[in-house]
């Protein structure tokens, strides 16, 4: 049994969205400041650059973790590395090294709550049983359901990292659970594309995340190369087929 005070009553804790397990939590003002941070503090605020967290309810099911996101656990809680074996944890790392992930993702489970560390960024949730699977963007994963499947999946052709600045290999989340990603931007700012067997070509990469359907390829934005070339644009990102694409408005 326990207690939990200042905290869920505190009047400068925001609840901003809840799905599943996951609360996010928004702090109006960072209090802890001095008179020398005072007002770069007051601006940051307004301008909505506040510190967020995310309380996990471990009794809805067990939660996945990037490593070092835990800030403090509360009741019968305890921590798996998930790791089965050398074999497995090589093949753990081997991913971590093309995705930009961490290696070992930590999943707790019990009866307790948990609160993710603060991060300026904002937090998204995300219902991947809404996509069938997403594909991320590096550096966007942040937590999930232990229900959902995490699988390392490389680009349809090698000139789509190579040229579209997105990398050879991303993290894509499969089943049915909710995922917590930390984006650039907020989700008022982001772009959405619903493509029903439909084209999207994008200048830069600012697709942040796209449902595993889709196929993506970075082809000439002209018919030729001198004409791609001529009209600035060079190489443009592709989408191709049915499914979802979250776009930021700015790379």
């Amino acid at each position: 049994m326990f207690q939990l005070n200042n905290f869920l009553n505190n009047p400068n804790m925001k609840v901003t969205e809840q799905k599943g397990p996951f609360r996010v939590f928004e702090h109006e003002k960072d209090l802890s400041v001095t008179p020398a941070s005072a007002v770069n503090a007051y601006f940051a605020s307004e301008m909505n650059v506040r510190k967020r967290q995310v309380l996990v309810e471990l009794q809805k099911g067990g939660c996945v973790t990037q490593a070092g996101a835990m800030q403090w656990m509360l009741g019968n809680v305890e921590m798996d590395t998930g790791v089965k074996g050398v074999g497995n944890f090589l093949g753990k790392m081997v991913s971590s090294a093309v995705t930009k992930e961490t290696a070992v993702k930590p999943i707790y489970r019990g009866n307790g709550i948990m609160m993710l560390e603060p991060t300026y960024k904002h937090i998204i949730l995300l219902d991947v049983s809404e996509w069938g699977s997403v594909v991320l963007d590096d550096g966007l994963f942040l937590a999930c359901e232990e229900t959902l499947q995490q699988k390392v999946v490389a680009r349809t052709s090698f000139s789509s990292g190579v040229l579209g600045g997105e990398g050879l290999f991303n993290l894509s989340l499969i089943g049915n659970g909710i995922a917590v990603l930390e984006s650039p931007v907020p989700k008022e700012e982001l772009v959405v594309f619903n493509l029903e067997n439909d084209v999207v070509k994008i200048d830069g990469n600012m697709a942040i995340a796209w449902s595993g359907s889709l196929q993506f390829t970075v082809e000439k934005s002209g018919k030729s190369l001198i004409g791609s070339a001529a009209s600035g644009e060079g190489f443009v990102n592709v989408y191709r087929g049915t499914g979802k694409i979250l776009m930021a408005p700015t790379a």
